[in-house]
């Protein structure tokens, strides 16, 4: 929310962007050409000089030793930023015999190694351990290695930078920082738990542990698994030891201590953990609140119940991930640390599915390689919008499908596109992105629409079941859903998994009087240099004979331009291509205006009726106006929010704009509504805003309300200011109360800015910078 005061002041910052586009041009002047359907397709003819380059291909690493299991003990010294560590590994040979074996450990300093309790020697060179053994071992047989070692993780750290490379980070006080806490917290993934604990660090090794954390006795602490015992120490300190007996990936290994506060709950009898700062004690509750219900739903949906130990969720200072879905043990950043006002409209429903959701999908069944992220990711994604249509409905969960898909697409244009199972990736990290996530959560809802809802979830039964506690790549998955449906689904895995990017489809529309017979033409667009030239797509078609009669075609397009006939004694008030909003797909639908307004009224999908308005908010008719007006009535505050931006202010609209201000259900569009008002020096603006003040709870209304009284009573609102000024904690509050002071050329209140421009972060701190420059 921005109020009028923020596009003013943007005048007074520099805002600067950068952007790049590549460009892919084909040299060569002699050309093979093959014809597929109407497509053309052109590729260069290589000369008999010409080199080419070797494919990369990032495979799973190969398995030559097992860990099977390791007792880690660690503590962790603040004024070095080092840890003093020992790891007792047992480990065997996978299939062949071995006499040699490498770890993975960085920046550490190696003080003994310990090959069945003997010391031997070995080779480092600061991220890889050669150890020779003793003899040759077959994969009958199991050996011990004892390492005495120094973890050192901020040898890599840069000055400036919130590395995310560390695997291992200390949080303390400092002269500019004195708010901080004495924190410690690891993040392992992709291959960074080895800066704090040698270890084969490959999604496709499994190992349970054993970790004991020696901290001071005033520390809480956190790590897989269960606290089996708490040790007292000399010197105040304390040694927890935290059992985990179940294996998983070394990347989902981790510990944290501080000074939290753990609010305890429970869900059938698994215990569950809130680690929250001390202020936040009273919020913990909320701040998680739906982590019970949710471990219901989703092993309702999945077949399999919860298979973890416990189930903690902590939030830690600076954090360099958002949130991290260690097993039984989620770290979050603490951005979802909100008070009950602060949670109102805005919970944290989202990542915390998406974080619990992994334990079944991550962590019960982990990727084998970083090339096959999306069956980490893409099923993470996904577990938000089911959660949401669960808990929210079926417009909310569309309404989060659109954010996904806008995302995926605007990353696609920009940054170009690569197959949702990727081993040609220059670098493991850019795997995280809005094919892994976005599209990966998309391509599965695709998948369910293709199969239906029952063989979908028995299918995700069966994969999670035969692949426990195992790594797995796309096949696996593939040949699960083909085992319960008795279908080859090759076509679907090959295009959408192991194929690069999306349909572009134009669509248009006929009807024939005399034949009485309408025609939907479909052409696939899309460039065949960067994505397959044809899709095979399973295509809804509703076709509206009128506002009560609608009937449902179900088509197969596998062609790049196809034409789908039907009967119709008249001509169709509206043809709706795709009427479910599946495809991951972008179209240019050749719909008139008038169907369009049809489609707002009567289409069933808050997507259809978000496209209808997009289509026709810059027609100039009656009839699309009131299709505005109707959008301000919308059953989903999205389209609600959406049609407050388009109104065109008259008396009816403002009488509307005004209702909502007051009563609406959803914070957001009050706040929007208020804006309206002001902007339209509505003429009860100054008795709803003094309402609105007593009595809302929400802060974006507050701060639109502020802005609003700012207009209407200048005097009242700089009492107001200062009211909010003493208690409010909140960036958007705080942004209003400076704008409120800079507009009116308060510099007596220049100490305010200045006594809080290291509590306001995000995108009202511009804002709230800009303020203060204004006023200086």
């Amino acid at each position: 929310m921005r109020s009028y005061l923020f596009y003013y002041l943007l005048f007074l910052s520099f805002i600067w962007s950068c952007s790049s586009t590549k460009e892919i041009v084909f040299d060569g002047s002699e050309f093979e050409e093959t014809l597929l359907d109407t497509l053309v397709v052109r590729a260069s003819k290589p000369s008999a000089s010409e080199t080419f380059e070797p494919v990369i291909y990032n495979e799973e690493a190969s398995k030559n030793f097992d860990i099977i299991h390791m007792d880690l003990e660690i503590e962790p010294i603040w004024e070095t930023e080092t840890i003093i560590s020992t790891a007792v590994i047992k480990i065997k040979p996978y299939f062949y015999p071995i006499r040699e074996i490498s770890l993975d450990a960085t920046r550490m300093k190696i003080n003994d190694v310990l090959l069945n309790n003997k010391s031997i020697s070995f080779e480092y060179d600061g991220r890889e351990m050669k150890i020779p053994l003793d003899r040759t071992y077959t994969k009958d047989e199991s050996f011990t290695l004892h390492i005495d070692y120094t973890a050192r993780p901020s040898l890599g750290y840069v000055p400036g930078y919130l590395s995310n490379d560390l695997g291992f980070y200390f949080r303390e006080p400092s002269v500019d920082t004195p708010e901080k806490p004495f924190q410690v917290w690891t993040q392992g993934e992709t291959e960074y738990n080895s800066s704090w604990f040698p270890t084969r660090d490959k999604p496709n090794e499994r190992f349970t542990h054993n970790i004991s954390i020696i901290v001071h006795d005033s520390l809480k602490t956190l790590s897989n698994g269960i606290l089996s015992k708490s040790e007292k120490l000399k010197n105040n300190r304390r040694k927890d030891m935290w059992v985990m007996d179940k294996e998983h990936a070394p990347y989902l290994a981790m510990v944290a201590a501080g000074d939290f506060a753990v609010v305890e709950d429970s869900w059938q009898n698994i215990p569950l953990q809130y680690y929250v700062y001390p202020e936040y004690e009273a919020y913990a509750q909320n701040i998680f609140n739906h982590t019970p219900e949710m471990l219901s739903y989703f092993s309702e949906i999945t077949g399999v119940s919860f298979p973890w130990q416990k189930y903690s969720q902590i939030v830690v200072e600076d954090f360099v991930a958002g949130a991290m879905e260690n097993t039984t043990a989620v770290t979050f950043g603490k951005f979802v640390q909100k008070t009950d006002e602060q949670l109102i409209d805005n919970h944290n429903d989202e990542i915390v599915a998406h974080e619990l959701f992994h334990h079944w999908f991550g962590d019960y069944v982990t990727c084998e390689s970083w090339a096959n992220l999306t069956l980490n990711e893409g099923f993470a994604n996904y577990s938000e919008y089911l959660w949401t249509a669960h808990k929210y409905g079926e417009d909310a969960a569309h309404n989060k499908r659109m954010s996904e898909w806008s995302n995926y697409i605007r990353q696609a244009r920009q940054r170009g596109v690569h197959p949702l199972i990727h081993y040609a990736y220059s670098n493991k990290e850019l795997m995280f992105d809005a094919h892994s996530y976005n599209k990966g959560g998309l391509t599965l809802h695709y998948l369910r629409h293709v199969i239906g809802d029952e063989a979908f979830f028995a299918s995700l039964k069966k994969y999670l079941t035969d692949n426990a506690y195992t790594a797995v790549e796309a096949h696996d998955l593939r040949l699960a859903f083909e085992e319960v449906t008795g279908q080859d689904l090759n076509w679907f895995f090959n295009q959408w998994y192991f194929e690069a990017g999306h349909p572009e489809l134009t669509i248009d529309y006929d009807y024939d009087l005399a034949t009485q017979t309408v025609s939907v033409t479909i052409e696939q667009t899309q460039d065949p240099d960067k994505n397959p030239p044809i899709f095979q797509l399973p295509i809804a078609i509703d076709i509206y004979e009128n506002a009560n009669t609608v009937r449902r075609e179900e088509v197969m397009m596998n062609l790049r331009k196809q034409t789908f006939t039907f009967k119709a004694a008249a001509k169709p008030v509206l043809i709706n291509v795709d009427a479910d909003k599946i495809l991951l797909a972008v179209r240019k639908d050749n719909k008139t205006a008038e169907e369009y307004v049809f489609q707002y009224h009567h289409a069933t999908n808050i997507m259809d009726r978000f496209e209808a308005i997009q289509n026709l908010k810059e027609v100039d008719s009656p009839a699309a106006k009131k299709v505005m007006k109707a959008a301000l009535k919308d059953n989903h505050w999205f389209i609600r929010n959406l049609g407050l931006g388009l109104i065109e202010p008259d008396a009816e609209t403002l009488e509307q704009a005004a209702k909502l201000a007051v009563s609406d259900i959803n914070s957001k569009v009050r706040a929007s509504a208020l804006n309206v008002l002001t902007g339209a020096d509505y003429a009860g603006l100054a008795s709803i805003t003094s309402k609105i003040l007593d009595n809302e709870k929400a802060y974006p209304v507050i701060s639109a309300a502020l802005m609003a009284l700012n207009q209407t009573n200048p005097v009242e609102a700089v009492k107001r200011a200062e009211q909010f000024e003493k208690d409010a904690d909140n960036d958007a509050i705080l942004s209003a109360v400076g704008a409120v002071y800079a507009l009116q050329g308060k510099a007596e209140k220049l100490s305010f800015f200045e006594n809080n421009w290291n509590r306001v972060d995000g995108p009202d701190a511009m804002d709230f910078f800009a303020g203060y420059t204004y006023l200086l």
